[in-house]
């Protein structure tokens, strides 16, 4: 199946995604509570390599069951990269990993065409990139140009490269799980607002606690490194795809999630005065689709056939913070993007 993604930015709407038969009654009851057991059965492998960080294993494989990509944010040595490596070992999809360095150019990622003297094609063949597999580590994408990074977009958002006037599909499923370093650090370019907005999530990365610590060197500095075994196979994680699309929002939680996102736009009446202060541009559309697919994940990750006001809440920081561009005045007065979402669910009441 090749996802054209002309339908939405994470996948064609209104399908199942995978093209899946809608099930009924008692039949999903029982595929949603096999993907609840599944799932927990994966965040407990990754946890034999991931020291702590359950909140961030936990927003990635919503991510990943709501078919979007993510962005993972923290200085170097958090292991990030190893988790993300972890994740691709678990889910048994093919996995490549891509170094963003400031040399990087464009067809290192997606590929080039190569000239053949002989060959029953034609004197050029493509040539695919490292960018196609399923579950792709854009490491350290900060560090690119903003050129390189710009050959992502059409990967991200329509799943195909296009390469000499020829558009090549992606496998399938695809996702770009990439790593970012804190802007404040030195050989760093700020990703474009049209890239960042093709991330359904952004996850912070925070510093280990002192007990994990000890944990972590322990297990990294023994003989033996934990094996990590595949779960899943590919035709899996795709039927998990289309399960995602059938939880059920009614329509108070999708106005709900309206009011969320109008909340975060400063020439909005309703937004909090925080927001028309110090927001410069709020969140686009693909925000709240961003919201509704990561809580219709909260859902099935639950076992439930329909989201509730909590699995939209749990979901909103990751779905929100990198899609509000702040003025100079809120890096002046040391306010971020997480304090403004906070003060969004504190204020936007669920039921209006």
């Amino acid at each position: 199946m090749t996802v054209t993604g002309k339908d939405s930015d994470y996948g064609p709407a209104g399908t199942g995604g995978a093209g899946l038969p809608a099930p009924e009654g008692a039949e999903i009851t029982r595929r949603l509570h096999e993907v609840t057991r599944r799932l927990g059965e994966m965040q407990e492998a990754i946890g034999r390599v991931i020291v702590g960080q359950q909140e961030v294993v936990h927003q990635v494989l919503i991510a990943l069951l709501a078919g979007g990509h993510v962005l993972l944010e923290g200085i170097p040595g958090l292991g990030k990269t190893v988790l993300v490596r972890t994740i691709g070992q678990v889910t048994g999809l093919t996995f490549r990993r891509i170094q963003f360095t400031p040399d990087l150019m464009p067809a290192d990622v997606t590929g080039t065409m190569v000239f053949e003297e002989r060959g029953s094609g034609g004197p050029f063949r493509f040539v695919p990139g490292p960018i196609f597999a399923n579950i792709v580590l854009a490491d350290e994408i900060n560090r690119a140009t903003p050129k390189t990074q710009s050959a992502l977009l059409e990967a991200m958002q329509e799943r195909t490269v296009t390469v000499g006037g020829t558009s090549y599909p992606l496998p399938n499923p695809f996702f770009v799980l990439a790593t970012q370093n804190p802007l404040e650090m030195e050989g760093t370019y700020p990703l474009p607002e049209a890239q960042l907005d093709r991330f359904l999530f952004k996850v912070n990365v925070p510093y280990p606690t002192a007990e994990e610590l000890a944990v972590i060197a322990a297990r990294t500095t023994g003989a033996v490194e934990p094996p990590v075994p595949a779960l899943l196979e590919p035709h899996e994680l795709l039927e998990w795809l289309g399960l995602v699309r059938q939880v059920v929002v009614v329509e108070d939680i999708m106005n709900y999630a309206v009011r969320l996102v109008l909340a975060t736009q400063p020439e909005n009446p309703h937004a909090p005065e925080r927001v028309r202060r110090f927001v410069r541009y709020g969140s686009s559309p693909r925000g709240l689709q961003a919201l509704i697919l990561g809580a219709r994940a909260e859902a099935l990750r639950e076992g439930r056939p329909q989201v509730v006001y909590r699995d939209v809440q749990r979901v909103t920081p990751a779905a929100l913070r990198h899609r509000l561009i702040l003025g100079f005045e809120a890096a002046a007065e040391g306010v971020t993007a997480d304090d403004l979402v906070a003060e969004i669910l504190a204020t936007v009441p669920a039921i209006s």
